[in-house]
């Protein structure tokens, strides 16, 4: 790897970033592909990628992280392509932060900056709008110092004892709102918790199968959900779709919809955050009541962008996510999206073509704008749902319409006959819900 600056040609013009990444100890294709991981997330943002420069070191430079030739060199990049702020590829820390920009005389951010930028920018819902503030007021609280021109003059005396009267530095003040928000902000995720875990509740008690899409970011989660939706999603699919973007973070917030195809049992599709690799762990903290519908799956649908030649690490990422928020333990259906351009591929080099789509024990191989392969998907689905299901004869007093109602809705009554002392049921039945319904099974 060569530590030499080049530049990244754009087309548009916007607000101009100079990106920095120090190598310590990566290997160089594991370098480069967060390099452009970076790129990719500045794009997002819609800032415009000037120049790139990079730098090996044995270990960060304790005053600037990188060296002070290359602080020189950065500033040189920022004069010649009129850039007005520095991304760096790692998580430098406040001193960093307020060194560089005394020497360079601009904006300087970290990732993790920048993620919580992409976050705050994207969320909608009330839930993520409070999730993204308090990650950003846990990033901003160790960087206040610096983040002023004047913090040493005095805060105004009012007698009030959150004041601490007139000799309390403006630092101390700002510290204690950030830390007088961030309680109310604790108080106020706590409340929309309950309201979730409410509305989790009355989804278990349906008797619904639940199937939630993860997977790295910008996979084509939202594409498949979308298109399931235009083909069972009932008449007003228009009004249940999700935004579908080719960016990473285009969606934050949760969504769950009803899949009905006929002649399958309906499920429960919840899509959430896309993951990413060194996803900020205050973020995963912020939002770990929205990745943790995962952990309340029945079936997990991993999502993989099979044409990125990085899916395997992408996959990676998914497990130790999955991991980290307690569902790693979920059984999971490998989804192999957008096969069609890697079955191309192999077209194009004479190479042996793949059948697309198929599936293969917990593995589809599909295009998610197709509907055969989201039929083949949803077969998978089924296959996997009724896999340890046991067909029973019940017979339901009369009294007990809302379960008839229930197991109708869930797609488990196969047939129904309705006598003098009640209904009698052929349902397939899972281990869970034979011991619900024993004392009706005949």
């Amino acid at each position: 790897m060569k530590n030499t600056l080049h530049q990244i040609i754009e087309d548009t013009p916007q607000v101009k970033a100079v990106i920095v990444g120090l190598n310590t100890n990566k290997s160089e294709d594991e370098f480069e592909r967060s390099m452009n991981e970076l790129r990719e997330l500045t794009k997002a943002l819609d800032i415009k990628v000037a120049c790139t420069t990079t730098q090996n070191l044995p270990s960060p430079d304790r005053s600037t992280y990188v060296g002070s030739g290359k602080v020189e060199e950065i500033k040189g990049a920022i004069e010649m392509f009129d850039a007005s702020i520095v991304i760096f590829n790692d998580d430098i820390s406040p001193m960093q932060i307020r060194n560089l920009e005394k020497v360079l005389d601009t904006e300087v951010i970290d990732r993790t900056g920048l993620i919580l930028q992409i976050f705050a920018q994207r969320a909608k819902t009330r839930e993520s709008r409070l999730q993204v503030e308090y990650a950003q007021l846990q990033y901003m609280l160790p960087r206040l110092v610096g983040m002023r021109s004047s913090l040493s003059r005095q805060g105004g005396g009012s007698g009030r004892l959150s004041n601490k009267g007139s000799g309390e530095k403006q630092l101390e003040l700002d510290r204690r709102r950030i830390e007088h928000r961030m309680a109310e902000l604790r108080r106020e995720l706590e409340a929309v918790e309950k309201e979730r875990e409410t509305q989790r509740g009355k989804r278990i008690d349906s008797g619904i199968p639940k199937i939630s899409l993860v997977g790295y970011t910008n996979a084509g989660k939202s594409t498949i959900m979308n298109n399931l939706l235009r083909l069972y999603g009932g008449e007003a699919f228009e009004d249940k779709q999700v935004l579908e973007k080719d960016m990473l973070f285009a969606t934050l917030d949760t969504s769950v919809r009803k899949i009905a195809a006929p002649g399958k049992r309906p499920f429960l599709l919840t899509d959430t955050v896309g993951f990413i690799s060194e996803l900020p762990h205050s973020l995963v903290k912020a939002f770990r009541s929205t990745l943790e519908e995962a952990k309340y799956a029945d079936i997990i649908l991993e999502i993989i962008d099979f044409a990125d030649p990085e899916y395997r690490f992408h996959m990676d990422v998914t497990r130790e996510t999955l991991a980290e928020i307690g569902a790693g333990d979920i059984p999971v259906i490998y989804v192999f999206n957008k096969s069609d351009l890697v079955q191309d591929e192999q077209r194009d080099n004479d190479q042996l073509v793949m059948d697309v789509p198929r599936a293969v024990d917990d593995r589809a191989y599909i295009c998610g704008k197709d509907q055969g392969s989201l039929d083949t998907l949803i077969d998978l689905i089924e296959e996997k749902l009724g896999a340890d299901d046991t067909l029973c004869d019940m017979l339901l007093p009369y009294s007990e319409g809302g379960l008839l109602n229930m197991l109708n809705e869930a797609g488990k009554v196969k047939a129904s006959e309705y006598l003098p002392e009640g209904v009698k049921v052929s349902a397939m039945l899972s281990a869970k819900e034979y011991a619900r319904f024993a004392e009706y099974i005949m």
